[in-house]
């Protein structure tokens, strides 16, 4: 009895353990999901500058200047999957959203985990990267996801580029997005009108071509902080479910240990009494 009652105070120790694992986890994420969504506020802001000044760029070009091409050939998509584990099916829900456009499309693949798991499923890439660890690190994630499009843009391997993230927003569930990246669409910046136009040291054209590349940049770092900020989101949710699971255990098990303590000490009474009758029947006999 002493035995089991040892053995369910370990097991009672070990999750205990565990469960300060959990808690550690659920903090570090909770930081790391706080620390992004303050900065994707900062790339939104970027970014809607570099819109603006687009559009400014755009009133200095004829008015039939193209918008998005027509029907793609090459299209490609960058997909942004979980760096670690412990985040349940967030990776699954991603690479199941582009199932159907995998079989035509050159794959640019983001997060270790989410690499793992597409090649479980027999999903190739042709370029992958990992997810910073901290969200500081996503500039230099997105110039070399940018370097890597370039490359393939230049040499007409690619006129079509989709990004696929997860977005997490306040009183919802994790949901996944798709952005058009490229080419770019200029019916969704408005033109300046009016004023005085700008003064430039570059012909409208490049200087819309260096907009147009600043633009991607700040959307590739748009889509990674939210994958960022999603993933450590669905981790916090893990990990709130598996304390919750551990409550239930250590419940469980400190009942158990109660009901054999209660059964020992029965147990030591019965044997007392039992004691005690034999050693009274011994003194009626003498």
């Amino acid at each position: 009895m002493t035995d089991r009652i040892a053995d369910i105070s370990a097991r009672i120790d070990g999750i205990r353990q565990l469960g300060a694992v959990v808690n550690a986890m659920r903090g570090i994420a909770a930081a790391r999901a706080q620390q992004a969504r303050g900065q994707i506020g900062a790339v939104d802001v970027y970014a809607a500058t570099i819109a603006a000044a687009i559009g400014s760029a755009l009133a200095l070009l004829p008015t039939d200047h193209p918008g998005e091409a027509g029907r793609s050939r090459h299209p490609a998509l960058v997909v942004f999957c979980a760096e670690q584990g412990f985040a349940g099916t967030f990776s699954e829900r991603v690479l199941d959203s582009v199932r159907a456009d995998l079989a035509g499309s050159e794959l640019f693949l983001i997060g270790t985990r989410g690499a793992a798991i597409a090649a479980e499923r027999g999903i190739t890439a042709v370029w992958q990267s990992a997810l910073p660890s901290h969200s500081p690190g996503v500039p230099k994630l997105a110039d070399r996801i940018a370097e890597a499009l370039y490359q393939r843009i230049a040499t007409g391997e690619i006129d079509r580029l989709d990004a696929i993230f997860s977005l997490w927003a306040p009183g919802s569930s994790i949901r996944v997005e798709r952005n058009r990246l490229f080419p770019l669409d200029v019916t969704n910046f408005a033109r300046a009108g009016g004023g005085n136009p700008p003064l430039l040291n570059l012909a409208p054209e490049a200087l819309l071509g260096e907009l147009t590349a600043d633009y991607l940049h700040a959307q590739l770092c748009h889509a990674a902080l939210h994958t960022f900020a999603a993933e450590n989101q669905a981790r916090m949710e893990a990990m709130a479910s598996a304390h919750t699971q551990i409550d239930r255990q250590l419940a469980a098990l400190r009942t158990q240990q109660r009901q054999v303590r209660q059964e020992e000490i029965t147990a030591e009474i019965i044997e007392l009494a039992a004691g005690e009758t034999a050693s009274r029947a011994s003194a009626r006999v003498r």
